[in-house]
């Protein structure tokens, strides 16, 4: 389905809201998503919605969402991890997007904001993240937003080519 063309977003209307996602808006961050990806994957925003979008109070889990009237026009998710290796408690944002037409209107500052806010109110002192060394436009945006690298190093294992080779 193809999207119309919006007028962009002015970063000072006021005309954005952040908010916790509400089932209604699933559609939405779904097609956004897909606009991003190229895929329309509804059976992993289905589960991410039941982990994150309905997390309890003192879950230390975030699905934010922001609204321009009633469109979804950006959301960012994230949680607070306690000690993986070690590492005090700390947030983990594991995804931000933001709507093409309303890139560059502060409405990634507004959700990266309302998830530290969160953040700080559990206590924690330190977000993480990870992205594809080639995605230089959120690399650029991370930055922008004074994250820099981290003192951890990610590893990973094709658990696929590993089987039968003496390894996990």
């Amino acid at each position: 389905m193809a999207r119309r063309p919006r007028a962009p977003i002015p970063p000072t209307s006021g005309a954005v809201t952040v908010r916790a996602v509400r089932r209604s808006d699933l559609d939405q961050v779904i097609a956004l998503d897909a606009q991003e990806t190229g895929l329309e994957k509804r059976d992993y925003w289905e589960r991410v919605y039941k982990r994150y979008g309905r997390a309890g109070r003192g879950e230390q889990s975030w699905f934010l969402v922001a609204v321009a009237g009633n469109t979804v026009v950006g959301f960012v998710i994230g949680e607070v991890r306690d000690w993986e290796f070690g590492s005090p408690p700390c947030g983990w944002l594991f995804a931000i997007n933001i709507e093409q037409e309303a890139r560059q209107a502060g409405i990634g500052s507004r959700l990266m904001t309302s998830f530290c806010d969160g953040l700080r109110a559990a206590g924690v002192r330190k977000l993480r993240t990870m992205l594809s060394r080639d995605n230089t436009l959120v690399l650029s945006f991370f930055r922008s937003q004074g994250m820099m690298a981290a003192p951890i190093i990610p590893l990973e294992l094709d658990v696929a080519a590993a089987a039968g080779k003496g390894r996990a």
